[in-house]
């Protein structure tokens, strides 16, 4: 009888974690794992997304491997991730250590208030800077005029667009970034900070032995999830630049839109996706294996 009940109780559990876990099972399969299934098919195949499909082999993939202005784009999709990713996650911890200084309402005011940009659309966002950077009008240049300084053209400059954008990227994702820092820092025991203090620790040597250890998993997320979101940047280029000025800012994935939506090349659109997703793929797990040899090595 006991038995009996332990079955009906475990039942009971399951189909309720079923009930739960299925939403998003279904959402991941048709959402996420169909369509790269898909990608994959379409990608041994010419087709212009209206007439019939016909097999190519592996010709799509012979051809991005010749395609100069791939790895071009490719290229600059790694300068972006180069800037973007180490701004990120030192401006954001930064932010968060700071918020933890200071005390009371006003640390709340400041947070929201740098978490305000991460609930503008990209669009708007777009919009918005697209405005500041205005070479004769914008707000930024007449900032800049009142210490001498001359216009900047900003997106319309080849050498000032890609960090121009990384600017913009950032000032949507570190309120968020540096909350989750936030978050993880005020978890740390206040008795292991305390402790540091009677030994005579300092500012930063607490920091640096002490915070950033044990914020490590925060750290690698933050990482990881930003390395891929650098990949995958594009309604923010597409309306402020379209890849320019002279394919400054013409990034991977915008390469991919552009093959697969303005060419209307879909299967070599999908081959370049599939390299994409495998590079991706590749940062990952080499980051995710680092960070774990590091925590074996402490």
């Amino acid at each position: 009888m006991t038995r009996r009940r332990t079955l009906t109780r475990r039942k009971r559990e399951s189909i309720a974690a079923a009930f739960f876990i299925g939403p998003d099972l279904i959402g991941l399969i048709v959402f996420v794992l169909l369509p790269i299934a898909f990608a994959v098919y379409v990608s041994f195949f010419d087709w212009n997304l209206i007439g019939p499909m016909t097999f190519a082999g592996i010709s799509n993939y012979q051809r991005l491997m010749a395609d100069a202005d791939w790895w071009m784009s490719l290229a600059r999709t790694l300068q972006f991730a180069a800037i973007y990713v180490p701004a990120l996650f030192a401006l954001s911890l930064a932010l968060a250590v700071a918020f933890t200084k200071i005390a009371g309402r006003a640390s709340q005011v400041l947070r929201s208030a740098y978490l305000l940009p991460f609930a503008v659309t990209s669009v708007i966002a777009s919009t918005l800077w697209m405005f500041l950077y205005t070479e004769k009008t914008g707000y930024l240049n007449a900032f800049l005029n009142t210490f001498g300084i001359p216009d900047q053209q900003y997106i319309g400059s080849p050498p000032q667009a890609m960090v121009s954008i990384v600017v913009v990227v950032l000032w949507i994702n570190l309120g968020y970034t540096s909350l989750l820092f936030f978050s993880a820092i005020k978890e740390i025991p206040a008795s292991i900070l305390e402790a540091a203090r009677l030994d005579g620790a300092g500012g930063w040597q607490t920091f640096w032995r002490i915070t950033l250890p044990l914020v490590r998993p925060t750290s690698i997320f933050v990482l990881v999830t930003s390395t891929i979101a650098a990949f995958q940047v594009l309604d923010i280029i597409l309306v402020m630049t379209k890849g320019g000025p002279a394919d400054a800012t013409q990034v991977g994935v915008l390469y991919i839109y552009q093959r697969s939506f303005e060419r209307l090349e879909m299967g070599y659109g999908s081959a370049l996706s599939v390299v994409m997703f495998l590079i991706l793929l590749v940062i990952s797990l080499v980051q995710l294996r680092l960070s774990r040899r590091s925590n074996l090595e402490d």
